[in-house]
């Protein structure tokens, strides 16, 4: 295959509209053409239904203390946002990237793939191991599954690099998240006999409630040490959508939701898993009362460890090193490195671009900023030849 730059590569990886409602097989499918051109062997791990895939590949010696660059291939929706350019080609003007996932983050995949022939070309001596997932954006669903395949069948790496974009600044700590769909089922009757039914909508609203008045509390308290390194410096409970109704003289039938959390490392989900079920409990209570058939569903949606600071951890003594970044930073989104660290990786946030351009119309990376990542990656393939 033809040598590629990093910018090529990016250009190439934004053409593929990836968005995470489709499927992301076209563009695995091009990057595993692209290893294996370079005589690279990379491994699928398929979701359930075949239509997404992780993919992972060991570069270099088959033997331990290598570092992952792991980078999600999914990218969130452009409907209802007003682009100057197209969304899935990169443009650039003046000093800036346009496109979407410049930033967030396949700008960082593509840095990770430009690793390749200049890790094959310096003959390293601990490998690169690539990682690209699929569902990031929806609750970081696929890459446990690759993370546990990588463990069985990977030589054990010293360092998972996480690359979302953090400025190339070394992000040693973010918030994990847990999320929660809540569908209430009522019982339908004409409003002015309101109190023989059951409004899915109303019940609902006291969960939303109780979510309100735990964020009162939470807010209330006093952040511990770690917990006031983030911003906000306490864990968080969320609604960002509901839908529900068919009218508005008839109760609802159903109402449907999601309560979310961003919680600071070290507080418990189970604590509030618990308070949260409880006021289910409650207000289902209060339904089968009026209507003994009415109910909650509640479902998991996603589980996002928080990535936990690690005290003498191999992947921020790396990445300290590449970067000369010797400050603290932690971030209240949540990655994929809690995962990896949850797996016994050592695990580190550091890529290019800045946060706030993520998932936002005309996104960009600045030049400067990928170029600090071309020059990242040139480090760390040095690194691994010594």
């Amino acid at each position: 295959m033809a040598q590629m730059s990093a910018r090529d590569l990016m250009d190439k990886l934004v053409s593929f509209p990836t968005v995470s409602k489709v499927s992301n097989l076209d563009l695995i499918d091009w990057v595993e053409e692209y290893l294996d051109g370079h005589g690279v062997k990379a491994t699928r791990v398929y979701n359930a239904d075949q239509t997404k895939a992780n993919l992972y590949a060991n570069v270099g010696p088959e033997v331990e203390g290598g570092v992952i660059l792991s980078g999600h291939t999914d990218v969130v929706p452009v409907e209802g946002q007003d682009w100057d350019t197209d969304p899935f080609t990169v443009t650039q003007v003046g000093d800036k990237l346009y496109g979407r996932g410049t930033c967030d983050m396949k700008g960082f995949d593509a840095l990770a793939l430009s690793a390749v022939p200049l890790a094959l070309e310096r003959g390293i001596k601990r490998p690169i191991q690539i990682a690209l997932s699929y569902d990031e954006e929806v609750g970081c669903i696929g890459a446990p599954f690759m993370i546990a395949e990588m463990r069985k069948h990977m030589p054990p790496a010293q360092a998972a690099i996480i690359g979302e974009p953090s400025m190339m600044k070394t992000v040693s700590g973010h918030k994990g998240g847990y999320g929660w769909a809540i569908h209430v089922h009522g019982f339908e009757v004409h409003s002015s006999l309101m109190h023989t039914g059951v409004s899915a909508i109303m019940e609902g609203a006291k969960l939303i409630n109780w979510a309100n008045e735990l964020n009162e509390e939470i807010r209330a308290r006093t952040p511990n040490a770690l917990a006031a390194e983030f911003e906000p410096p306490f864990t968080t409970a969320h609604t960002g959508m509901i839908k529900g109704g068919t009218a508005g003289n008839i109760t609802a039938k159903d109402c449907e939701f999601a309560i979310d959390f961003r919680l600071v490392p070290g507080d418990d989900i189970s604590e509030y898993r618990d308070r949260l079920m409880a006021k289910v409990a409650k207000v289902e209570a209060q339904m089968q009362a009026v209507v003994p058939e009415t109910h909650i569903e509640v479902t998991e949606r996603f589980h996002v460890p928080a990535l936990q600071p690690e005290e003498g951890g191999a992947a921020e003594q790396l990445v300290r090193q590449l970067t000369g970044d010797n400050a603290t930073h932690v971030v209240s989104y949540g990655t994929e490195a809690g995962q990896f660290q949850e797996q016994d990786y050592s695990a580190i946030i550091c890529g290019p671009g800045e946060i706030a351009q993520a998932h936002q119309p005309n996104e960009f990376i600045s030049i400067d900023q990928f170029q600090q990542g071309e020059a990242f990656i040139e480090k760390l393939v040095s690194h691994l030849a010594e």
